[in-house]
């Protein structure tokens, strides 16, 4: 994430899931934004604009700059509370339907870097939903363009990033300066990354399915870095293979792939763990959030499990103090085009929050996703859900409990009224149709608001009588 405000690694968790594998034909692309515990970040919308001179985007992150067409789509973004060190939109779909994410921090080996570096004032996260989302009118457009920027610019990070639309998602990485790889998601297959470069071998043959920058191969015969007689295997040649990755990445992989595809028998320090995955069965939205919500459940790593102490902090999970928000960016089948997108949206630590669904089709989000600083603030989003996560982990084991009731009901209440707007929806004109799915929104967000004040204020009330402080012989004295 936001390398500027980080003196460690950063880190996020990203998940695609194709069509044919999901339960309900849904495409789904998600992720945690992980960089800081206490780091607002809003929901907005932005509307359709178009400008009679062409508008300069200039990044505060690493002073990339460039000029922008003509024409903006509507979209949707949570960027930083603060633009102080840029804008950070991260995720959001636009009116033509597609979606993007980025982006999931990797780190490419020494070798590719010496030849090709890093370009300090290239593009870099902090821009790039920014100049992209709101010009592309499909998930293959939304690769060519960023991959045209960073050949063009070259870019000052080491990404991955997520496409999707209404027919595929792709999975994008940057390694080097000015060199990239995408794939795409096998309909019927998921992937889940964890800040490695993670996509395998490239056909250059099938550009249906793999796209790359201008020259790739050559740079690497020129720089020996590639066997022309072999396959090209990006995360081989690109990649990295140190001892950080077997304890903060792949085993983050092995989780999720443990989960979808348990029948497949693997170790959590695995190089081998594949890109491309098969489930087991067809994946339900909930599995997709079980992910990016676990921390090792089920097994001795789980930090807050019974696990042994030296097991419990041997691998980083995937659901974290530092996750800002969460998002699973939903596309619907057999659906009008402006209820078929959903973007579900979890603020603050994935574990302890709840995926609010939002129609991409609105134009407007509620007011209260739109605040919250640095400091506490009870009307703001994040803030309200941040509050919930630090009060269970304040009495963890007699709080999570209560959490997971509250969460499990507050997702029911959520499917059924998103049902109802479904329905209501196909009944509105079109003139009509922006104004129900703004009012549809506001009621989704209120109703978890208001499940999860309730359980803020049960918390308390029950943690008054916690106190380190009682002394139990006649609770009397």
């Amino acid at each position: 994430m936001q390398k500027q405000l980080l003196t460690n690694l950063s880190a996020c968790t990203s998940i695609l899931v194709g069509p044919k594998a999901s339960a309900d034909g849904s495409l789904f692309i998600g992720r945690n934004e992980d960089s800081k515990a206490a780091w607002p970040k809003h929901f907005v919308s932005h509307p359709r604009q178009t400008h009679t001179a062409a508008p300069v985007f200039t990044s505060k992150d690493t002073g990339f700059t460039l000029k922008l067409p003509l024409e903006q789509a509507k979209y949707n973004a949570t960027p930083e509370w603060t633009d102080e060190f840029g804008v950070f939109e991260e995720d959001g779909f636009n009116e033509y339907g597609v979606a993007m994410s980025a982006t999931e921090s990797a780190y490419a080996n020494e070798r590719v870097l010496a030849y090709d570096p890093l370009v300090p004032t290239g593009i870099a996260e902090e821009a790039m939903v920014t100049v992209v989302l709101p010009y592309v009118k499909t998930a293959r457009a939304g690769v060519l363009r960023l991959g045209t920027l960073v050949e063009q610019y070259g870019t000052a990070e080491s990404n991955g990033i997520l496409f999707a639309d209404a027919t595929e998602a792709w999975y994008m990485e940057t390694a080097t300066g000015h060199h990239w790889v995408a794939q795409r998601i096998p309909a019927d297959a998921y992937a889940v990354v964890a800040n490695q470069l993670s996509i395998q071998v490239i056909d250059f043959t099938d550009p249906h399915n793999f796209l790359s920058s201008t020259g790739i191969r050559d740079f690497t015969v020129t720089h020996h870095l590639w066997q022309p007689a072999t396959d090209f295997n990006f995360r081989e040649i690109f990649g990295t293979h140190t001892a950080s990755d077997f304890v903060y990445n792949t085993p983050r992989v092995w989780y999720g792939q443990k989960q979808l595809t348990p029948s497949c028998k693997q170790k959590p320090q695995s190089d081998e763990l594949p890109f491309i995955q098969h489930a087991d069965k067809p994946i339900t939205f909930e599995q997709v959030a079980q992910i990016l919500g676990s921390h090792y459940q089920g097994t001795k790593y789980d930090p807050v499990g019974s696990g042994k102490a030296k097991f419990k902090h041997k691998f980083r999970p995937i659901s974290l103090a530092k996750t800002q928000e969460s998002h699973i960016l939903q596309i619907r089948p057999n659906l009008p085009a402006a209820l078929a997108d959903i973007h579900w949206l979890a603020m603050g630590v994935t574990a302890e929050s709840i995926y609010v669904p939002f129609y991409a089709g609105a134009d407007q989000t509620p007011a209260n996703y739109q605040i919250g600083a640095k400091t506490y603030d009870s009307k703001s989003s994040y803030w309200l859900y941040k509050l919930a996560g630090v009060l269970v982990d304040s009495h963890y084991h007699e709080f999570n409990q209560l959490l997971n009731g509250v969460q499990v009901a507050t997702h029911t209440q959520l499917l059924q009224l998103l049902l109802e707007h479904d329905t209501g929806a196909q009944k509105q004109t079109e003139a009509a149709l922006t104004t129900y799915l703004n009012q549809a929104n506001q009621k989704q967000a209120a109703l978890a608001r208001k499940n999860f004040s309730a359980l803020i204020a049960d918390m308390i009330t029950q943690a008054t009588d916690l106190s380190p402080l009682n002394f139990k012989t006649d609770e009397n004295l």
